[in-house]
């Protein structure tokens, strides 16, 4: 899928009933147990969860809870609420990747959920030989379009605890492949961001995947965790295109 295609801004009854779905995704969580239980194991490498606008450690919670289950050293990112890039969060993302593959004896591969997911792509870019890889939740890294997400204005209001923007990635730069393998998780119903700014153009180890949730379901939805579980099981050197299982949404 290309995402040079016109910019959408995500559909207004898909926004107005993000916090319904998401909430409904989340209930459903239990009733997936038995399917997620048998989700690949992982190998215990050190896995960063970034959390998107406004959320915190809180929003990565049950992912965080799940990766643990499965094998890995899962890590929040402890930087409190995520309201865009600040001093704080531009200075201790890099420690955080460096404190993490320190500890696990290796690279991390990096999960990030809309907002974290950009910060997940540039810190890829910065520290290749740190990073194993990349997941992006419905994350507007391949923005051409400011109405292509319904959070623009809510970042622009804190724009003036933000950095100063020359020290920050153009678009641009965001938009190219990272030099790690990625997976794009997105969704076309995302009601806070046009799924064609989610999404990478595909080649042997940057792949795009499609679920069914809403912006604020990813860190719960069962075929995302099943997806993200999927590709944090690949080895290191041997990358694999994802292959649904056959309950999996089509």
């Amino acid at each position: 899928m290309s995402n040079t295609a016109q910019a959408h801004r995500p559909a207004l009854g898909w926004f107005l009933a993000e916090p319904v779905r998401g909430a409904l995704t989340f209930s459903a969580l239990p009733f997936t147990a038995r399917r997620l239980s048998r989700a690949p194991t992982g190998d215990g490498h050190g896995v960063l969860l970034l959390p998107g606008l406004l959320a915190d450690d809180l929003s990565t919670g049950p992912l965080r809870t799940f990766l643990t289950r499965l094998g890995y050293a899962a890590s929040g990112w402890g930087l409190g609420r995520n309201i865009g890039p600040t001093e704080a969060v531009i200075a201790g993302m890099p420690r955080l990747v460096r404190e993490l593959a320190e500890r696990t004896g290796g690279p991390v591969s990096i999960i990030g959920w809309s907002l974290g997911g950009v910060y997940a792509r540039e810190l890829a870019r910065d520290l290749p030989e740190l990073v194993r890889q990349v997941i992006t939740l419905g994350s507007p890294f391949a923005l051409i379009d400011n109405r292509q997400s319904r959070a623009s204005g809510v970042f622009q209001r804190r724009s003036r605890r933000h950095v100063d923007p020359a020290r920050l990635p153009s678009w641009e730069r965001m938009r190219q492949p990272v030099p790690v393998p990625s997976t794009a998780i997105y969704s076309r119903s995302d009601g806070i961001v046009d799924w064609h700014a989610c999404i990478d153009p595909a080649d042997a180890t940057h792949q795009n995947i499609e679920v069914r949730c809403g912006h604020l379901g990813f860190g719960v939805d069962a075929a995302t965790l099943w997806a993200i579980a999927d590709r944090l099981a690949q080895p290191p050197g041997q990358w694999t295109p994802f292959q649904p299982p056959a309950w999996y949404p089509r």
